[in-house]
């Protein structure tokens, strides 16, 4: 049986979409992934790159975000708006939460032996947080712009579904081989088989959208100040085999784009259309065409030649589009020379 959660009027206005990644959900979700062999298209290189770059010490942060049970509530709880931010956060936990968070954890699962002295060794909890800061480097870090820029992509796409048919309509499509609405209840299936109905009583829900928690849903129900529900991004729904991260950082942290297809791509009119995109996330066509004064046709041809050559994303929505800048088209607008 899924888990059920009922919903008020006061429950649907409250309801809304997460404006930017969860550092702490992409980084529990990364370590996770880490761990698994599943999404081998979708995952499979990152996690190779990943993990030939990882030294042993990471193995303290890895086995207290396992691939399956709970991750500890002091490391999933933080709010941190970026990796470094999260990091800090996590460092300074008070003794008092940190020993609450492990005892919580141990009662639904074991922890490593060492995990139980955290609260009184400093040491111990400083390297561990090492072993976060390592696995993040590596795992989150050098891919954090293209997660922001899926994320806002996807707050795009679910704009539009508000628009068009409403708060209800968002629960229907926000993971829909996990996730079905039937108003008032939204049912949602979890790995964990979790089977109960929970009423939001007027909190309505946070749904936060996730790169690396690429398929299954993670529900929070104690989150503050309403739960949380983590989905994949608009992009992994529609794309299911595509790989993730395909243009790994160069070495001095940048995308390194295909700077052939970029020489082909950037004319006058075309470096217009993509600046009209950076700077109005998720336009349609016909937005992107009355900001750039040019025709709808040939907006939507400066869009295709723009896509192929890796600089924006489209999302489609039944007749309508939403544009999006990639990291690239970004690093390309703001390079000094016209080329990142």
């Amino acid at each position: 049986m899924p888990l059920r959660i009922h919903f008020t009027m006061e429950d649907l206005a409250r309801t809304r979409v997460a404006d930017g990644p969860a550092p702490c959900i992409e980084l529990s979700s990364a370590a996770r992934q880490l761990q698994e062999r599943s999404h081998q298209v979708r995952l499979g290189a990152w996690r190779h790159r990943t993990l030939s770059a990882l030294h042993p010490a990471s193995r303290m942060a890895l086995a207290l975000m396992p691939p399956r049970g709970r991750i500890t509530g002091f490391l999933s709880g933080a709010d941190g708006a970026t990796p470094a931010e999260l990091l800090e956060q996590i460092r300074s936990t008070p003794r008092i939460r940190l020993r609450a968070s492990l005892e919580s954890t141990a009662r639904h699962q074991p922890l490593p032996n060492w995990a139980h002295r955290l609260s009184d060794e400093p040491l111990l909890l400083r390297q561990l947080c090492d072993s976060l800061e390592h696995v993040a480097e590596h795992a989150l870090v050098p891919h954090w712009q293209e997660v922001q820029a899926m994320t806002a992509a996807d707050a795009a796409v679910r704009s539009r579904q508000v628009l068009n048919g409403g708060v209800e309509t968002l629960l229907g499509r926000v993971n829909p081989r996990w996730i079905r609405w039937r108003a008032p209840v939204l049912k949602i299936t979890t790995i964990s088989g979790l089977d109960a109905d929970v009423h939001l009583a007027g909190r309505g829900m946070l749904l936060q959208p996730s790169v690396f928690a690429a398929e299954a849903p993670i529900i929070n129900l104690d989150a503050i100040p309403q739960p949380i529900l983590t989905y994949p991004v608009a992009r992994l729904q529609e794309a299911a085999i595509a790989p993730l991260f395909a243009s790994f950082p160069s070495d001095d942290g940048r995308t390194a784009p295909a700077i052939d297809a970029i020489g082909s791509a950037l004319g006058h009119t075309r470096a217009a259309v993509l600046s009209a995109i950076a700077e109005h996330p998720g336009c349609s066509t016909q937005q992107l065409a009355a900001l750039v004064g040019i025709a709808k046709a040939s907006a939507s041809e400066h869009a295709t030649t723009l896509r192929n050559a890796g600089l924006i994303d489209t999302h489609r929505e039944h007749r309508t589009t939403a544009h999006v800048a990639t990291p690239t088209g970004i690093a390309l607008l703001n390079a000094p020379s016209g080329r990142p």
